[in-house]
């Protein structure tokens, strides 16, 4: 089993982060987003994923994940057969110092929320954090995708 460690970050007002790296679309959906395990399917450019993912650990920031690369003529057909609501993002990969922030900008019923999301080798390690990163969200489950497609940003209190 693959154990994904990352930890998650508001992204603040105003930062331009397509200027700071490489930028890709990305349209996903979730076949089943129980707490237990969410299985997601995604067009990533010119690509299709298949990914599942396990429940967290208390911090939030460890989970198993296995993902696999199918073709986007069967994730177009997935999607058809997901929950509710599809995630619209771009994501830029931005890199700083030793690590790479994937920083996800929404669309559609989430507009308005950017996150970071770094990934590390162990929850303790060490990394540089940008002045763009704004307060920490790390196991902050309304922040997992997988909740954005049930209750989208827009809905929530601000």
């Amino acid at each position: 089993m693959a154990n994904e460690i990352e930890r998650k970050f508001l992204v603040k007002e105003g930062t331009e982060v397509e200027k700071l790296g490489k930028t890709i679309r990305i349209t996903q959906g979730y076949l089943s987003s129980v707490k237990e395990r969410t299985v997601r399917v995604r067009i990533k450019g010119v690509k299709g994923f298949l990914t599942i993912k396990g429940i967290g650990n208390e911090s939030g920031a460890s989970r198993y994940e296995f993902e696999k690369e199918i073709p986007v003529s069967d994730v177009e057909d997935l999607l058809k057969i997901c929950e509710p609501g599809i995630i619209d993002k771009t994501r830029t990969n931005v890199p700083i110092s030793k690590h790479v922030f994937e920083v996800d900008r929404f669309f559609g019923d989430n507009e308005g929320l950017t996150v970071a999301e770094v990934e590390l080798t162990s929850e303790d390690e060490a990394f540089e954090k940008p002045e763009w990163l704004g307060e920490e969200v790390t196991g902050d489950v309304k922040y997992y995708n997988s909740m954005l497609v049930k209750t989208p940003y827009k809905n929530w209190k601000k």
